[in-house]
């Protein structure tokens, strides 16, 4: 049912992002009275799963969800339809249009992707607004749940000043991303502030070695479950929270192991609080220096309750959304591009955190969640949009690089040379998809 939901998802965020981005080609194309010869979710490599002729224009979906296409009449695309080409340039054909209207034409896909992306920001913004924690109630630091993170000098129980020179304000899960591109982290270590220096290959590591977040929230330790050899069943109830160990203080989940080390093999007397009363019992810690019980996912009404964290929750009136979610837009965009920059730089290593359908896949929830989705979705599109402005043939941005050098120079490129662009392009983007999605294969293989 998980893989249901999951795949649910991720096909419908798909399919509402080629269907828009194709759009975004086909409604300029139209306005120009340049024919559309097909208009396609998904590719329909030698046959498709449904398709109906409207008008000069074939609509269908293909049986192939790496994308989509719409086939625009006298242009060099991944359909490579020479025999086209070879007559003459006709009236409703694209290479007999204005370069401006190509252009527009050109540049619409990626045009609608930035702006559903800020529609959608916009939007969450207006019914969700903005959940957060002030920083300053993070008071006993933040949980440093990635190895490499400690290697570096971050520690558990550092509170999070700054991030290169910027003041955490807001402690929010885009924290983590700002971490993990930094240079500089500025923390208060025990009432001392000491500036940790991220080194450049940092991203490498952890991609290799850690997937788990770098820095969380600390988490109360709270009773989830047994496991079959435990011999505290009888002791702890589910959802008991623990206090204290023969004395020391278990306030976190991140404090047990370092509790437990002293008392292997032995007895111990351990307060929990349960029905909001502490209640001292009896427990045994193992040789390994562990209970035998396992940590339950705590909501945030309870983090609350406890008296751990005080959410925040901002309301925006409509016209009050527009400009928050749009600054929401430009700083996933500005993210975006500053992750891809990263990308292309091999000595950060970043490289080997790019991924393909899989990684896109997994980035949704097991379980149905709006707010997940369309966040999911805008991010997405940012991506999709950011992608296919890149000056590669075969992509948006290679079409337009050509036109922008026709309308500068006044010369257009021959077909031929567009054909021969357009195929280097295809077997760049080939390339490109065989790495990202060989790089899911090899993660799923080594279980990172």
């Amino acid at each position: 049912m998980e893989i249901a939901i999951k795949l649910s998802q991720f096909l419908l965020s798909l399919s509402i992002l080629i269907i828009l981005h194709e759009l975004g080609h086909f409604i300029p194309a139209k306005l120009f009275k340049t024919r559309v010869e097909k208009f396609y979710l998904f590719f329909d490599i030698k046959y498709s799963l449904l398709k109906k002729k409207i008008g000069e224009t074939e609509y269908g979906i293909g049986w192939l969800p790496l994308g989509g296409y719409v086939k625009i009449s006298g242009m060099v695309d991944e359909s490579m339809d020479t025999e086209q080409l070879a007559q003459e340039p006709q009236p409703w054909e694209f290479r007999s249009k204005p370069a401006w209207q190509r252009l527009i034409i050109m540049l619409g896909g990626v045009t609608v992707n930035f702006i559903l992306a800020f529609i959608i920001y916009i939007g969450m913004t207006f019914f969700y607004g903005e959940k957060y924690i002030n920083n300053s109630e993070v008071k006993d630091g933040v949980w440093v749940q990635n190895t490499e993170l400690e290697k570096v000098g971050i520690k558990t129980g550092d509170k999070i000043v700054a991030i290169d020179g910027k003041e955490i304000v807001k402690f929010e899960p885009s924290v983590n991303l700002d971490v993990l591109m930094a240079k500089t982290v500025l923390v208060n270590r025990n009432g001392e502030e000491k500036t940790i220096a991220i080194p450049q290959n940092f991203i490498g590591k952890f991609i290799d070695k850690d997937k788990k977040e770098l820095i969380a929230l600390r988490m109360p330790f709270v009773v989830g479950g047994f496991a079959d050899d435990s011999k505290n069943k009888e002791q702890l109830k589910v959802k008991d929270v623990f206090v204290s160990v023969n004395g020391q203080s278990l306030k976190y989940y991140d404090q047990a192991a370092s509790v437990l080390s002293s008392y292997k093999g032995k007895e111990v007397t351990a307060v929990v609080l349960r029905d909001g009363k502490e209640t001292p019992v009896k427990l045994i810690v193992n040789q390994e220096g562990k209970m035998g019980v396992g940590p339950a996912q705590v909501t945030e009404s309870s983090l609350e309750k406890l008296g751990y964290y005080k959410f925040s929750t901002e309301q925006f009136g409509f016209f009050e959304s527009i400009p928050v979610g749009i600054d929401k837009g430009f700083a996933q965009l500005g993210n975006y591009w500053k992750q891809l920059k990263l990308i292309f730089n091999p000595s950060t290593g970043a490289y080997k955190g790019v991924g393909g359908f899989a990684a896109i896949y997994n980035i949704f929830p097991d379980y149905w969640s709006w707010e997940a989705f369309w966040s999911i979705t805008a991010l997405l599109s940012i991506m999709l949009g950011v992608m296919n402005l890149l000056p590669i043939p075969a992509l948006d941005g290679g079409h337009v690089m050509f036109l922008l050098y026709e309308m500068i120079s006044g010369r257009k490129p021959s077909d031929k040379f567009l054909e021969r662009a357009q195929m280097v392009g295809f077997v760049l983007l080939i390339s490109l998809l065989l790495f990202a999605n060989g790089n899911d294969i090899y993660k799923a293989i080594i279980g990172k």
